[in-house]
């Protein structure tokens, strides 16, 4: 398989959902759609914080991702899993930013602090 091909599908991928995601955030807490977790659900306001902060941080780390993919497979054309790690590491430390953030400005109940 071309590598080029193969950064496409995965961390090109990802950058495609994260621009959607950020064009299109979800207007209502649903199950389908969004930033979901059972904090996130609790209430209207710590879902709109929540799905903001999430989308701006899944954009900015995808397309960091996105791009040190193709720079990776520039250098080297022997790829195999090092694209799926920078792209599950960028999902992850969005995740994790975004829950810092959401218990940095709501308590437990999901009101604000």
């Amino acid at each position: 398989m071309n590598p080029y091909y193969y950064i496409l599908s995965i961390n090109g991928l990802l950058f495609l959902f994260s621009i959607i995601f950020y064009f299109f955030p979800p207007k209502k807490i649903n199950a389908i759609y969004g930033y979901r977790t059972n904090r996130t659900m609790k209430n209207e306001t710590i879902w709109k914080f929540a799905n903001t902060y999430f989308t701006k941080q899944f954009l900015i780390y995808s397309a960091i991702s996105f791009f040190a993919a193709l720079l990776f497979v520039s250098i080297s054309k022997n790829v195999s899993w090092q694209p799926m790690a920078i792209m599950l590491l960028s999902l992850g430390v969005s995740v994790v930013k975004t829950e810092q953030e959401i218990n940095k400005n709501f308590d437990e109940e999901g009101n604000k602090k």
